[in-house]
């Protein structure tokens, strides 16, 4: 991920101060451990100001409205309670080439201010804190004793006190190519790390945009640069500075992450707040989509191979109650011929009832004839009281697999990262798991039962008609039992776990054979036998779909079906 470094973080002060002061501050929301968003209105708009003191991706911009759900954290609570209603009118830095920064609120514009918020990005060591006019620590992110630092505690109640200062060199425009070579070159190493340990204010990413643009290999050592090398790499060092001085960017994507000098890019991004919002929404986004899939198959897997242990368990037990009817049968046999038992036999031979085959019948050299009959009796009566009480129990566990196989299906249609909605359809999966007591999750927040999913995946059929499919048992079952119409029709692979799949019609259209056969290769794509050739799919109308009583998310039975079979691989998902 590409860091936050001293650059962006000027690029995104000055747009800030250019289009967001003064501004009341309207309401703080606290996203998750590391991040909160501050409500800003200025007379011309309304946004948020995201800060994070996140370990890999600490930053400040204008980022997107917070999601509709409950806010259960202190920080963000001690902040509105101090700052709300007042006004931001000043963003300044607080060491020259530090990345922390100052945002100072006072009651109206061109009064002292009577809070700061410092905002120090720092890696692992990010924070952000809030003191009052006296430098007086209120609140903080992180709270750091004595134990965790002697040089330099934060602490509620006691003087704020700025980061120790770099030690290296200062850029600075006035510098001469001569001496800024001589500092680069002092001691021999490949220029990419030289350009790290002598100044500050650099980044590995900005050293490598600045290297490339400039056609020299990071790995050069600086006594095998060139003059001309030399030259052009301090072209760009100068321009760098300069961009810096005037304040004046060029937000853009790269092939790897995103420039704000306008190096490299591939892209042009017409806004640098909304370009560096896209940037770690995304890259946050995938590391915890990657995160939470890996999670959830895991649970999955390990509890699928419990339950089907269990069910092979209970089927080899019903395969011995399948003996019930020998131990009676033996019994009878027994009680028939008692003139035939003698005292001490260990067994006894004798001709089946319908067939005459002989039977033999192990035996109990101490126990009588009628003693050893009643014996197997016992034993008759008991494996058929096991099957009574065996099969229930199959049945639920043969239920709790179909389910957890529905849901591990679902997770394997979800490949990749793409967008916002396949990490969001992967968090319903974990909040159906919890809800479901497979999951537990202590700092889980349920979001308002009211909330729907509707990031359906969505195709059009080759005469134009719309087909839904659900991405997860929660939209399976909205789909089904919410939207679905009198005049749609349902389709689901037949007894093999995948997506609900829905085709909207309109009141009396009837839909071509080529609109059915393409919603049946779908429902085949979005299945467990995505990798088949051809797959079984059966369609109705909704009416006749029903879901069982206390029945799971996403589990349904129909009835009045035709089957057609899906080919998955005709199926294009671009």
């Amino acid at each position: 991920m590409q860091t936050f470094d001293f650059t962006t973080l000027q690029a995104v002060c000055s747009d800030i101060r250019a289009h967001w002061l003064p501004s009341r501050l309207e309401q703080v929301y606290q996203r998750d451990r590391y991040t909160i968003s501050m409500a800003l209105r200025t007379l011309q708009r309304r946004g948020w100001l995201e800060i994070s003191w996140h370990p890999q991706a600490a930053r400040l911009h204008v980022g997107d409205p917070p999601p509709r759900t409950p806010d259960t954290f202190t920080f963000s609570q001690q902040l509105v309670h101090q700052l709300g209603g007042l006004a931001l009118v000043a963003i300044e830095n607080l060491a020259i080439w530090e990345r922390a920064i100052d945002l100072q609120f006072a009651r109206r514009p061109g009064e002292d201010p009577q809070y700061h918020l410092y905002i120090e990005i720092m890696g692992k060591y990010s924070n952000v804190i809030l003191t009052d006019a006296n430098n007086i620590i209120i609140t903080a992110a992180r709270q750091v004793n004595q134990q965790k630092s002697s040089v330099r505690p934060i602490l509620t109640g006691q003087p704020y006190e700025t980061p120790p200062s770099l030690t290296t060199a200062i850029p600075s425009l006035s510098e001469s190519q001569h001496h800024w070579q001589q500092q680069i070159s002092l001691i021999p190493g490949t220029i990419k790390q030289q350009l790290l340990k002598t100044y500050r204010g650099l980044s590995p990413a900005l050293v490598e945009s600045m290297l490339q643009v400039a056609k020299i290999d990071p790995q050069t050592t600086t006594d095998h640069l060139k003059p001309e090398e030399w030259q052009r790499l301090f072209t760009y060092w100068q321009q760098w500075l300069q961009a810096l001085a005037s304040e004046k960017f060029q937000p853009g994507w790269t092939s790897s992450g995103y420039t704000v000098l306008g190096w490299n890019k591939i892209k042009s991004a017409s806004n640098i707040q909304e370009l560096i919002n896209r940037y770690y929404t995304d890259e946050l986004n995938q590391q915890t989509f990657l995160q939470l899939k890996h999670q959830l198959s895991q649970k999955l897997s390990n509890l699928l191979e419990k339950l089907r242990f269990k069910a092979e368990n209970f089927q080899q037990r019903l395969q011995q109650s399948d003996r019930a009817d020998e131990y009676r049968i033996k019994a009878d046999l027994l009680m028939a011929h008692l003139q035939e038992w003698k005292a001490g036999m260990k067994e006894i031979i004798l001709a089946d009832f319908e067939t005459g085959q002989p039977v033999k019948i192990p035996l109990e050299p101490d126990k009588n004839a009628v003693q050893n009959a009643q014996n197997l009796y016992k034993q008759h009566q008991k494996l058929k009281r096991a099957r009574c009480a065996i099969e229930p129990l199959l049945a639920d566990v043969n239920l709790e697999i179909k389910y957890l196989e529905q849901v591990e299906a679902a997770i394997a249609q979800i490949q990749d990262y793409q967008t916002p909605e396949d990490l969001q359809t992967l968090e319903e999966i974990r909040d159906e798991l919890i809800q479901q007591g497979y999951l537990e999750d202590p700092v889980y927040r349920s979001r308002p039962s009211s909330q729907n999913s509707n990031n359906f995946y969505r195709y059009r059929t080759p005469n134009g008609w719309e087909v839904l499919i659900g991405r997860n048992n929660r939209q399976n079952d909205q789909l089904t039992f919410r939207i679905a119409g009198d005049y749609d029709l349902w389709f689901h692979a037949q007894e093999i776990p995948g997506s609900h799949v829905l085709l909207r019609l309109e009141p009396g259209a009837v839909p071509e054979e080529i609109d059915l056969q393409f919603t049946a290769n779908l429902a085949a794509y979005y299945s467990r036998a995505r990798q088949s050739d051809r797959v079984p799919v059966v369609y109705t109308q909704p009416k006749n779909v029903y879901k069982p009583k206390k029945a799971k998310p996403g589990i349904a039975i129909y009835k009045q079906e035709r089957i057609i079979w899906g080919q998955p691989q005709l199926v294009k998902t671009q």
